[in-house]
C-alpha cells in the first residue's frame, strides 16, 4: 500500500486534537452504546426476497418460573382464529398473518406505519419441558403460551452454608 493511501484513510477517521487513536476507539465506543440506550430504530415490517410479500417478526417475551415458561406474543389486530401454535422436536412456532383492512370508496391514505402480513417466530425450549402440559390462550392482542415443566425438573432450591476459611 502506498503511503498516499495511508494518508487518506488516516483522514477518513475521526480524531480528536490530540490524534490519539485510544481516543478515537473510546468515542466511537461511546457512540454505539449511547445507540444501545436509546434503543434502535423499530422495522415496520421486512421483505421476503423477491416475493413482495411482507412479513411481520412480532416481539415476545420469554419468562421462568422455575415450574414453567410462559412466552407472551404480541399480535395486535391479529385474529386468534389466524394463528396457529406447534411443537415438533422441542421447537414451538408461532405462525399467522395480519390481514389487510380494505376500505371502498374514494378515500386516501398519507401515511401508513401499520404492518401487514404473515409472521412466524420459533422458539427452542429446554428438555424439561413436558410436552403434554403445553397450552396457549388469545387475549387483547397476546398470545400466551405456557409449557409446564416435568415434576423431576423442578427441583427445591438448597441453601449451601458458607464457613470461613
Amino acid at each position: 500500500m502506498a503511503s498516499n493511501d495511508l494518508s487518506k484513510n488516516a483522514q477518513s477517521i475521526p480524531q480528536r486534537a490530540t490524534g490519539d487513536v485510544f481516543s478515537v476507539m473510546r468515542d466511537e465506543m461511546d457512540r454505539i452504546f449511547e445507540r444501545l440506550e436509546t434503543g434502535f430504530p423499530r422495522l415496520p415490517h421486512l421483505f421476503t426476497p423477491g416475493g413482495g410479500r411482507e412479513w411481520m417478526v412480532p416481539e415476545l417475551d420469554v419468562r421462568d418460573t422455575g415450574k414453567q415458561i410462559s412466552i407472551d406474543v404480541e399480535l395486535p389486530g391479529v385474529d386468534e382464529k389466524d394463528v396457529t401454535v406447534t411443537l415438533a422436536n422441542g421447537v414451538v412456532t408461532i405462525k399467522g398473518e395480519k390481514k389487510t383492512e380494505h376500505e371502498e370508496g374514494n378515500g386516501r391514505s398519507y401515511m401508513a406505519e401499520r404492518s401487514y402480513g404473515a409472521f412466524e417466530r420459533s422458539l427452542r425450549l429446554p428438555e424439561t419441558i413436558d410436552d403434554a402440559k403445553l397450552e396457549a390462550k388469545f387475549d387483547k392482542g397476546v398470545l400466551r403460551i405456557v409449557a409446564q415443566k416435568r415434576p423431576e425438573a423442578v427441583k427445591a432450591e438448597k441453601r449451601i452454608e458458607i464457613k470461613k476459611a
